[in-house]
């Protein structure tokens, strides 16, 4: 059951220059942020900054900012917990006022960019920044929609970047960001352990802020690069942890992203069915389901379930981390017809996590489970199991563990 558009989301694998499924939502979403035939851009950055991935190793990079936006709601726009108070319109409405100011630079030879330096320099905050940009050309109305990516509004070359005011930095950011002889993994590792969050520590590896030898990181691969890094740190300590002692199963979700979150008595695993009901952002009429799963040694390549499986992941390994003990986990993502815009992969871990977030229903046999897993789930029972690795292996394991008390 093949659906190419799912499994692109946007990439340009259908040789297409531009997706026509992105085009639709650039075209119809709102933006006004700025005055007609303005060049010169004054907003509180939340901070945010965008690398792309066009042309690499020579690419644009810089600073996003809200034009006239105040602090508190520039803020906004690069909080995971505000969004989510927000519809799905709310939420491109607000994220497209974000202009993305920008220079081309090469991803090793950016040191003598001074747009770039400041543009770190702002990234370093934890607060937002008042800034101050002046663009070549005057903006035109355009958004950038992404699989990966949170909406965007449009783009213009800089010529100056300033900011006016001091930056909020955490000492921790300040002392790691310094320090040019810790890897980038170990770096962002050590940032998460001190409660820098996600988005934070995404911002500092794209824009060169991170590592021994410093570059641009494309956003998106930096996304996707912090959730792996984290999260495999996370699974590989599990592996010391004793397994939990019943089977329980987490139910929850947002923006038309389900999930039923099954956590069985063995060692670690982790198993992802994505359920793409018809209708939504990506599927046209036809429903889709992708899979893909890890064992105790980790995964193998880049999953065919591109960055929505490492988001995915991270909640669950921090909830098996909360409690200090592993399991073999089976996840279901349903996308629903509720999910009509492309929102970005924040939506799938702020949807696994909040089903992580409520009581868990307890069952003494995996069949109970599924039974009750099932009620919650749109997409017919026979269609997800049968796609499943992690169920039938589980259901056939015989372990010593059963036999003791």
């Amino acid at each position: 059951m093949k659906n190419r558009c799912i499994e692109c989301k946007g990439k340009g694998l259908c040789g297409r220059a531009r997706c026509p499924i992105l085009e639709k939502f650039r075209a119809t979403a709102k933006y006004s942020p700025q005055k007609q035939g303005e060049k010169t851009i004054f907003g509180a950055s939340p901070p945010a900054v965008f690398v792309g991935r066009y042309g690499y190793p020579e690419i644009s990079a810089g600073p996003m900012i809200p034009p006239l936006l105040e602090s508190e709601d520039a803020a906004q726009l690069e909080d995971p917990h505000a969004l989510l108070d927000m519809g799905i319109d709310d939420i491109i409405q607000k994220r497209c006022q974000l202009v993305r100011a920008n220079t081309t630079v090469k991803v090793k030879q950016f040191e003598k960019s001074r747009l770039i330096e400041k543009a770190q320099e702002m990234a370093l905050s934890r607060k937002p920044v008042d800034t101050e940009a002046l663009l070549s050309k005057p903006l035109k109305p355009a958004q950038k929609f992404d699989g990966v990516l949170t909406p965007m509004g449009p783009a213009g070359k800089m010529e100056s970047f300033d900011i006016a005011e001091n930056p909020k930095v955490p000492g921790k950011v300040d002392y790691l960001t310094y320090d040019t002889d810790v890897k980038a993994t170990d770096a962002a590792l050590e940032l998460y352990g001190h409660d820098v969050g996600c988005e934070h520590i995404t911002r500092l590896l794209s824009i060169g802020l991170l590592g021994q030898e410093r570059k641009l990181v494309p956003t998106r691969w930096a996304i996707t690069a912090t959730d792996d890094m984290v999260g495999k740190e996370l699974a590989k300590g599990l592996l010391d942890y004793p397994e939990i002692k019943d089977i329980q199963l987490y139910s929850g979700g947002n923006l038309g992203n389900h999930f039923e979150i099954l956590l069985i008595p063995r060692s670690y695993s982790f198993e992802l069915l994505e359920l793409w009901m018809a209708r939504t952002v990506w599927s046209a009429d036809k429903a889709w389901i992708g899979q893909d799963m890890e064992g105790t040694s980790g995964k193998k390549g880049y999953s065919p379930l591109a960055g929505g499986y490492y988001a995915a992941r991270l909640p669950v390994l921090e909830k098996l981390e909360s409690i200090r003990k592993q399991a073999a986990v089976f996840a279901i993502r349903e996308i629903t017809p509720d999910y009509w815009a492309p929102l970005g992969v924040w939506v799938v871990r702020e949807a696994a996590r909040n089903a992580l977030s409520t009581e868990p229903d307890s069952f003494e046999t995996l069949e109970e489970a599924l039974m009750h897993m099932k009620t919650r789930i749109n997409t017919p029972f026979y269609q997800w199991r049968e796609k499943s690795e992690l169920l039938p292996y589980v259901k056939e394991q015989t372990t010593l563990s059963r036999f003791l008390p």
